[in-house]
């Protein structure tokens, strides 16, 4: 299942929508908007999810390409997918803004999806149908393949707009003038999501099954139909949205950064702590850069104030002199890049039709009378990682704190390795699965038979995909808090990109690994792996190389997390229970020094009480009582 990125993050937005909003502009956004925002985020997933799992059968029966030439398609067109939204909030944030982000991706998209629908309806967008494949089959023309890659094309394009969505209805709520803000944008973002997963689930039942009994005409026919409704709900609404205006992108600041750092590359570095020296925001906490990456320092030294600063404190040049907070943003995305890395594997993988061709081959009949759609077993890891989320917020995490004593919580990070591992046993289960289901189709004769069904359920899948389920649950969420935790809130966009970045390169590595595996194993005319038929193919042995791989990118995973070091909640947790510690260790040592200081003048006392003669002896011991008694009763109070 291709996954979306909302890159255009709300936290933001919660920090620059009060600045942004002029006072005519109070009485738009709102509640009001939030049925129009939700209704187009939710439609536009369930189109653009519903066309995915059934696609490589149109690509391979309407267009009759070999398996992986099609695999090839959908890998780079899920990896534009996934690139898109970077190329998307950068425009938006500078220069377009969110609303008309959103609202070019949701036209762009209904265009690329209306072609595809058009390339099953006109029977010259596509070849022939094959009546007699022993005499040979047309193959598709260079335009007919021209019109499918570009409704392939706009679909990617328009899902980098699409993906600011979440952000721009953020927008219409969050106001920080009232005091019910954080309840408001509670309530916007839990039926969004709750909307966005209803719709996936939709998507992978109801438009699969419709394209399954229906025909492509229809079943595309749908996804277009939801698209334009997507695209009129949110334009309908135009007049009521808060349209923030274009700012700068943090893309921008890494680049001056980088342009500045490199033209003072030959300017020495002040001393240490000489903040003066160093421009920096006048509300900043930053005054001095840290000393990790230290040759980026030179890109917020000042040279000569009177030459480098405004009379308004800007900088006259901000691609020669940039703020300490700049050059700590681009630091933090540069040092988190390593363990970013290790996340590419969690998108590496035969390229998801596979999945949907094993799914063929095996009895999905529940009832006699009802076979459930090969493309709709997806929904199988959807459920697993909604149902573990549950679980391991609800039960697993409460009952290790009521064990533990204290609350209990794994880091992001650890959890980011748990999520590695268990994708790693995710694809040892399903080598092993193909193994045993490459070995039952030949015993049962299907050798040749590429749409033979085995006897064999197709329930069998269940394992791997609830494991790859949990998998992507502990990572992808791992992922998304590590690097929100990590990074100054300034930095949250880029926060939200990363993971879509790393399916992006998770897409084009598998691209890659498919090529190099197909052209290796086909080499001198021999029987390669990948085959248009899964009987003949040595898909098990594939699904073993990316075992492998996975198991050294655990290893790698373990290097980069040791070389990162602790994250800021293991540190503020650290510095939390070494605080408390101190308080009560000073609170001890002040009660001690307390007592020793009461029991010395005791002693002093009683030794001068042998020395007492007369009647001044009973003065002098009454007089040492009272004041024992007053220190004792300060002591007391103490």
């Amino acid at each position: 299942m291709d996954k979306e990125v909302e890159l255009c993050s709300t936290n933001d937005v919660h920090e620059t929508v009060s600045q942004h909003i002029s006072q005519p502009q109070r009485s738009k956004g709102g509640l009001i908007t939030m049925p129009f925002i939700i209704a187009n985020e939710a439609l536009a997933r369930m189109a653009s999810l519903g066309l995915l799992p059934n696609m490589i059968l149109y690509l391979m029966g309407t267009y009759r390409l070999h398996l992986g030439t099609a695999t090839q398609i959908l890998l780079l067109s899920s990896a534009a997918s996934n690139f898109t939204p970077v190329v998307g909030a950068f425009l938006a944030d500078s220069y377009l803004g969110r609303f008309m982000g959103v609202g070019l991706g949701s036209a762009v998209s209904f265009l690329g999806m209306t072609l595809l629908w058009l390339t099953a309806m006109i029977k010259q967008a596509h070849p022939p149908a094959c009546i007699h494949p022993t005499q040979g089959c047309k193959s598709a023309t260079s335009g007919q393949m021209a019109m499918l890659l570009s409704a392939f094309g706009l679909m990617s394009i328009g899902n980098g707009g699409l993906s600011c969505s979440l952000a721009f209805g953020a927008d219409q709520v969050n106001r920080k003038d009232n005091p019910n803000n954080h309840r408001v944008l509670e309530i916007f973002f839990s039926w969004y999501y709750a909307f966005t997963t209803i719709s996936i689930i939709i998507a992978l039942i109801g438009i699969v099954y419709i394209q399954d009994h229906l025909g492509w005409k229809i079943g595309f026919g749908v996804p277009a139909a939801l698209m334009l409704l997507s695209t009129l709900l949110f334009f309908l609404a135009s007049p009521l949205y808060v349209k923030i205006k274009k700012r700068t992108s943090l893309f921008t600041g890494f680049a001056q950064v980088t342009v500045a750092a490199y033209k003072n590359r030959k300017l020495p570095l002040p001393r240490k702590n000489s903040a003066e020296f160093y421009y920096k925001k006048k509300d900043s906490d930053l005054v001095v850069p840290t000393d990790r990456l230290r040759f980026l320092n030179k890109a917020c030294v000042i040279k000569d104030h009177e030459q480098d600063i405004a009379s308004d404190g800007s900088a006259t040049n901000p691609w020669s002199l940039c703020t300490v907070d700049q050059v700590e943003e681009l630091k933090a995305i540069v040092r988190v890049i390593p363990l970013w890395s290790t996340g590419i594997m969690m998108s590496l993988n035969i390229g998801g039709s596979f999945g949907l061709l094993q799914a063929k081959s095996l009895n999905r009949h529940i009832t006699s009378h009802f076979e459930v759609p090969a493309g709709s077993f997806s929904v199988i890891m959807v459920a697993a990682i909604f149902v573990w989320i549950v679980l391991y917020d609800r039960v697993i995490i409460p009952l290790a704190s009521k064990i533990k004593g204290k609350p209990f919580r794994i880091c992001a990070k650890t959890r980011m390795g748990i999520g590695l591992f268990l994708s790693f046993l995710h694809l040892v289960t399903a080598a092993t699965f193909e193994s045993i289901r490459r070995k039952k189709a030949i015993k049962e004769g299907y050798i040749n038979d590429t749409h033979g069904v085995l006897k064999m359920s197709a329930m069998w899948l269940a394992p791997q995909l609830c494991i790859g389920g949990i998998a992507e649950a502990f990572n992808g969420i791992g992922q998304n808090e590590f690097y929100y935790t990590e990074f100054p809130r300034t930095m949250s966009s880029v926060a939200a990109s990363l993971s879509g970045l790393g399916m992006a390169a998770g897409n084009l590595v598998s691209s890659f690994v498919f090529s190099t595996i197909e052209n290796v194993t086909s080499r001198e005319g021999k029987e390669g792996w990948i085959s248009d038929n899964i009987n003949k193919g040595r898909f098990d042995k594939y699904y073993w190389v990316i075992a492998g791989v996975s198991a050294l990118n655990i290893l790698y995973y373990l290097v980069c997390s040791w070389a990162y070091g602790p994250t800021v909640d293991q540190i503020s947790k650290v510095s939390e229970e070494n605080g408390s510690k101190e308080e009560e260790s000073t609170e001890l040592k002040n009660v001690d020094q307390v007592y020793e200081r009461v029991s010395e003048e005791k002693g002093s006392k009683e030794k001068e009480l042998p020395e007492f003669k007369n009647g001044g002896q009973v003065d002098k011991v009454v007089k040492i009582s009272e004041e024992n008694g007053l220190k004792e009763e300060g002591l007391i109070k103490h």
